[in-house]
């Protein structure tokens, strides 16, 4: 059973996605690299609205991100559940040389998704700038470990920057401790 969710969830979900990102080995930095490389893999973990119209709305999501062979990169599929009801999550996004990180969840803010049109990685965070239309705003991911990820999305309202989304997502797959273990 599909469910078109709220354009405010499903934008905020989709940016969940956002943090399987690679950088491209040529343009940025070993750190970069090796930071991206520890989010690849199956993820899966709850995630809850705490702002705005859908405050308390809980979900679930289950996303898997690959490396693609010959383009530095990363596309990350899954799906996210609210209750009973399952929507499709997409990303791409990847280095543009000096203009930082691009990229598209779902089919961008021209559809109903987002676009990403900034970032930075620093030690074990990212930051990605957020656009759709007039909706600005930032996803923090945070890697204390390398089973575990926290998401935090937050939109601009006047000059502040308030957190809307929280999720905490625990790898589900080996696959990325073992790269960064023989890094």
């Amino acid at each position: 059973m599909n469910l078109a969710l709220p354009s405010t969830i499903l934008v905020a979900l989709a940016a969940v996605s956002l943090t399987g990102a690679m950088a491209h080995a040529a343009d940025a930095g070993e750190r970069d690299v090796k930071f991206f490389r520890s989010v690849e893999g199956q993820w899966s973990g709850p995630g809850e609205v705490v702002a705005g119209k859908y405050k308390g709305t809980r979900f679930t999501c289950d996303l898997v991100g690959s490396t693609p062979s010959r383009h530095a990169g990363m596309d990350l599929d899954g799906t996210c559940r609210v209750g009973m009801f399952t929507q499709k999550m997409s990303a791409h996004v990847e280095e543009r040389g000096h203009s930082g990180y691009h990229g598209t969840f779902l089919d961008g803010a021209a559809g109903k998704g987002l676009d990403i049109v900034g970032g930075s990685v620093e030690g074990k965070k990212v930051v990605f700038v957020l656009n759709r239309h007039q909706l600005k705003g930032t996803m923090l991911a945070h890697l204390p470990d390398p089973n575990t990820m926290n998401v935090t999305i937050s939109v601009k309202v006047n000059d502040s920057l308030v957190p809307v989304i929280g999720v905490n997502l625990k790898r589900s797959s080996e696959h990325g401790a073992k790269q960064v273990a023989q890094e």
